[in-house]
């Protein structure tokens, strides 16, 4: 039997190490979250039977097209994500690995989280109802708009929820519809004052957007790069950073003017 010279022991004492480290990582839960495609919603519909947007003050439009909103579908804040479920996240196109902290606030219960995500998307409501009505001229005093959207939390449908305002009240302002018949879809965040903030995500919506049939996805211009990795085929992107600048597009779109791309 051959010798074991001195570095081949060394070498496998060295081994033995990492060799453990990878046995208790397959067994031990890891900070990530896994994340897939969720449900849409279309803001000019209804969802659990009641609609959406209800307006009061003010006569609203029929409308057609769909305005559907998107959302990511993630583990829970206490799932216990192993090993083998971040490697099979890494290499399945409708997953996505997340750090934990990038989808849950770190530190709070899951009582708290969910409480968070109420609050983030009553307060993404609010300056949707806000943005939408100024940039249509109108007084919150005299308009009341109600939102309603079941087991759905955060902000990032506040694009979406001042467009579907905006067709409902307005359309595309010569007595046309925004959408153009058209089934859109989006993400973005809202300030008060118009302005389109990024969310997260993209790739996973752009794919929840397309299986529920929309032909055009408006993406905050920040993630664009990120929409168009593994972006479903017959999806358009559209990139924004303002609400005007997102009813300027959906209007060009209409008319066949100029429309931005990614």
């Amino acid at each position: 039997m051959p010798a074991v010279s001195p570095r081949s022991r060394l070498l496998a004492v060295c081994a033995l190490p990492v060799t453990a480290l990878f046995a208790v990582a397959a067994f031990a839960p890891l900070p990530f979250s896994i994340a897939q495609p969720g449900m849409t919603a279309d803001v000019l519909g209804s969802n659990k039977g009641k609609p959406v947007i209800t307006v009061s003050g003010a006569e609203t439009r029929k409308t057609t097209g769909q305005l559907r909103m998107t959302t990511i579908a993630a583990t829970g804040p206490d799932a216990q994500v192993g090993l083998g479920d971040v490697v099979d996240g890494w290499f399945d196109t409708d997953r996505e690995v997340l750090p934990r902290e990038a989808v849950y606030p770190v530190g709070e219960s899951t009582r708290q989280i969910e409480k968070h995500n109420v609050q983030e998307m009553r307060k993404s409501q609010g300056s949707a109802t806000d943005a939408a009505l100024r940039r249509l001229h109108r007084s919150p005093d005299d308009v009341k708009v109600t939102l309603r959207l079941a087991d759905v939390g955060g902000p990032s449908a506040g694009l979406l929820f001042s467009l579907g305002i905006i067709d409902k009240l307005d359309g595309d302002g010569r007595g046309g519809d925004l959408t153009g018949g058209r089934t859109i879809a989006g993400t973005g965040t809202i300030a008060e004052d118009g302005t389109v903030g990024a969310v997260g995500g993209v790739p996973l919506k752009t794919q929840a957007a397309r299986r529920d049939g929309a032909t055009v996805f408006l993406v905050p211009k920040a993630e664009c790069s990120d929409a168009k990795s593994g972006l479903p085929k017959g999806l358009r992107l559209i990139p924004v950073t303002t609400l005007d600048g997102a009813v300027d597009a959906l209007n060009a779109l209409n008319t066949g003017g100029r429309v931005p791309s990614c």
